[in-house]
C-alpha cells in the first residue's frame, strides 16, 4: 500500500495516567486537530470515573470521537474499534482537521495505522470449548495452554484478558498459525497515512505515584457508586466486555462480597501499574515510536515545541 503524504495523522499515547489529556487537548488547540479516543472503556456511557474520562469542560472545545458511543451491554473489540476509527479519521480529514489518536491501548493504534487485517474465519466451536475451559479452569489456565502454542503472544497479553487470550488460541486452531506471527506480518506494512508517533513517558517512580494518586481520586469520586448504578441500571456481569476495565471488575467483586474495599483499591493500585509497565513494554517495541521524555521536555510548552517540530519536519503541519 502506498502512502499517502496528504493522508496526515498523529499518535499521542503513553502509559496510564502519564499526563496524555493535558497534552492532547493543547496539541490539537495547536494544529487544529480532533482527537479519535483509544481506548476500550471510555467508548462507554456511563464509564466516567473508573476510565478517567475526560469531561466537556477539559475538552475546551477540542471535538473527541468514540467516547460515549456504545451502551454498557454491547461488545466492543478491536475489529470494531478499527472501523470506527477510520471512519473518524476520514471525518475530521474531510473538515480540513488533524486526526489525533490519544490513548494508551498500543494494539488498538496499531490496527489503525498499519491498516491490520482482522478477517474472521468461520466458527467451528472451538470458541465455545475455550470459553468452558475458562469457566471451569480460570483464566490462567487457558493463558497456560497459550503460552506453549505462541510464547510470544502469551508475554504480551496478559492472562486475565481472556477475551484475547480465547481469540489468539481460536486463530491458532483455525489457521495453524501463532497469531503473533500474523500480527507481526500485519504490522510490518507500510501504513497508509503520513503519521508522527509519540509517546509520552515519566520516570517509572513519578508514573507510580501518581497512578496511586488517581486511584484515590477515583474512589473519592464515586467508582463505587458508579459501578454500583450501572450494574444495578443495565444487569451487568463480570464476564461482559465493558466490566473488564481496570477499576471496574474489582469494585464489582467487592460489590458481591468478595472482597474488602481495602483489597479492591489494593489490586487496582497494583494491577494499574502492572498495566502501564505492560504499556511501557509494548511502545519500546514498536517501530517508529519517537518519545517524549518529561524529564528533559519538562513543562506543557516545551513538550508542545518538541512535537511540532517533529510535525513539521515530516511535513504533517506547514513549517
Amino acid at each position: 500500500m502506498e502512502k499517502d503524504i496528504s493522508n496526515n495523522l498523529i499518535v499521542l499515547t503513553g502509559p496510564t495516567a502519564v499526563g496524555k489529556t493535558e497534552l492532547s487537548i493543547e496539541l490539537a488547540k495547536k494544529v487544529n486537530g480532533e482527537i479519535i479516543s483509544a481506548d476500550s472503556i471510555q467508548v462507554y456511557k456511563g464509564f466516567d470515573v473508573g476510565s478517567a474520562k475526560i469531561t466537556k469542560e477539559e475538552m475546551q472545545g477540542i471535538c473527541h470521537h468514540l467516547i460515549d458511543v456504545l451502551e454498557p451491554t454491547e461488545s466492543f473489540n478491536i475489529a470494531l474499534f478499527k472501523d470506527m476509527a477510520k471512519a473518524a479519521v476520514k471525518d475530521i480529514q474531510s473538515r480540513g482537521k488533524l486526526p489525533i489518536i490519544t490513548g494508551g491501548t498500543g494494539f488498538y493504534i496499531q490496527s489503525l495505522i498499519y491498516d491490520i487485517d482482522f478477517t474472521e474465519n468461520e466458527d467451528d466451536g472451538y470458541r465455545a470449548t475455550l470459553e468452558k475451559l475458562l469457566q471451569e479452569k480460570g483464566p490462567m489456565y487457558i493463558h497456560n495452554m497459550l503460552r506453549d502454542i505462541d510464547p510470544k503472544s502469551a508475554d504480551l497479553i496478559h492472562y486475565n484478558n481472556s477475551k484475547r487470550v480465547i481469540r489468539a488460541l481460536e486463530y491458532y486452531h483455525q489457521t495453524g498459525e501463532q497469531i503473533s506471527t500474523h500480527n507481526e506480518r500485519e504490522s510490518s506494512k507500510t501504513s497508509p497515512y503520513n503519521f508522527a508517533y509519540f509517546v509520552l513517558n515519566c520516570p517509572r517512580d513519578i508514573l507510580y505515584e501518581r497512578i496511586d494518586k488517581r486511584v484515590d481520586i477515583m474512589v473519592n469520586q464515586g467508582l463505587v457508586e458508579e459501578v454500583r448504578a450501572l450494574v444495578n441500571d443495565f444487569n451487568l456481569t463480570s464476564d461482559m466486555v465493558s466490566m473488564q476495565g481496570l477499576g471496574y471488575k474489582e469494585i464489582l467483586q467487592y460489590l458481591k462480597g468478595e472482597i474488602t474495599l481495602d483489597e479492591a483499591i489494593y489490586i487496582i493500585k497494583r494491577d494499574t501499574r502492572h498495566f502501564a509497565k505492560r504499556q511501557l513494554t509494548w511502545f519500546k517495541r514498536e517501530k517508529d515510536v519517537i518519545w517524549v521524555d518529561k524529564n528533559i521536555h519538562t513543562t506543557t510548552d516545551k513538550q508542545l515545541d518538541f512535537i511540532t517540530n517533529v510535525l513539521k519536519e515530516k511535513e504533517i503541519i506547514a513549517k
